[in-house]
């Protein structure tokens, strides 16, 4: 496929807004209000690329779809950006003509059950039946785990959040199966959240990521950027810095990746840093309280890497 370089760049400016391919509603990650605004962890990052594209951070079209759909709308050309807990693998970049931009949360598969029936490991679970989505890595992941210790389940997919939750609450699944941080949303909203439990084991490797089309570099560096900076930005307040020092580092830079040098410090007003963003939606302050585990910073612990700004 080739494309002029900076031609999403201008398609957006045209339109005055960034199309962005979310989920059909998963709290913390992306989930539509009863006000009609959208919060969540994708759903910060769509808004920090639309501060710096337009000035405008809630300068977004928000387009959810099911999972089986999520890159094939940006392959379309539907979309400018894909942020819809999709896991970066090399079989998606190698079967559509997009480009993972960057991690936006590591993250691993996990089992949602209820407390009463008693399962404590994955292993608990064989021979049951387990709701997933349709279009994810979730089947896979369970063969290859599964089977590697001669053990099955029956995964049973739904096309949308709400019918793999119903299913799950009316008993007719013992389990529901996605990412850990997807779950915990999905069991803050059940009536008795109490009742029911994610279990510790994760049986998978997730990085879920940001997603643009192959076909233009310049949209793709300024994506891969931007979310480099949220976490540039809390390694410098980390390391005794200001905030701004990332945003001055990272200015300069900002007329050659196609937006001015106020770019990074429009993001930064918008959103705060990787820190502010997790936290807000999934941190103790969202009432989720998932521990940042993985997602810490390097130097904490995590694999978060800053890449240099200057």
């Amino acid at each position: 496929m080739t494309a002029r370089a900076g031609a999403t760049l201008e398609a957006v400016r045209a339109r005055g807004a960034v199309r962005v391919a979310v989920s059909q509603g998963i709290r913390g990650l992306s989930l539509r209000g009863t006000d009609g605004r959208w919060s969540g962890l994708d759903a910060d990052i769509a808004r920090a690329v639309a501060a710096a594209v337009l000035a405008d951070p809630e300068a977004v079209d928000w387009q959810p779809v099911p999972a089986t759909a999520r890159l094939a709308v940006l392959a379309a050309d539907e979309t400018d950006l894909t942020v819809c807990n999709l896991t970066w693998t090399m079989g998606r970049e190698a079967a559509h003509p997009v480009l993972f931009a960057g991690i936006t949360c590591y993250d691993g598969e996990g089992f949602l059950v209820r407390t009463a029936d008693g399962i404590e490991d994955p292993a608990d679970l064989a021979g049951r039946r387990l709701a997933v989505h349709t279009g994810c890595t979730t089947p896979v992941n369970l063969e290859a785990w599964y089977g590697a210790r001669g053990l099955t389940v029956e995964p049973v997919g739904f096309p949308d959040p709400a019918g793999a939750v119903a299913a799950y609450a009316a008993g007719d699944c013992a389990a529901y199966v996605l990412d850990r941080t997807a779950l915990a949303g999905i069991r803050a909203g059940l009536p008795h959240p109490a009742a029911h439990r994610i279990l510790p084991a994760a049986i998978s490797r997730e990085p879920m990521a940001a997603a643009v089309r192959e076909s233009d570099p310049q949209w793709f560096r300024l994506v891969r950027w931007v979310l480099q900076l949220l976490i540039c930005a809390e390694h410098a307040e980390a390391s005794g810095a200001d905030r701004g020092a990332a945003a001055d580092l990272a200015g300069p830079h900002g007329p050659a990746a196609g937006v001015d040098e106020g770019w990074a410090a429009r993001v930064l007003a918008a959103v705060g840093t990787y820190a502010d963003v997790y936290e807000r939606n999934l941190g103790a302050a969202s009432g989720l309280d998932v521990p940042r585990g993985p997602n810490e910073l390097w130097t904490r612990g995590g694999l978060h890497y800053a890449v240099p700004l200057n």
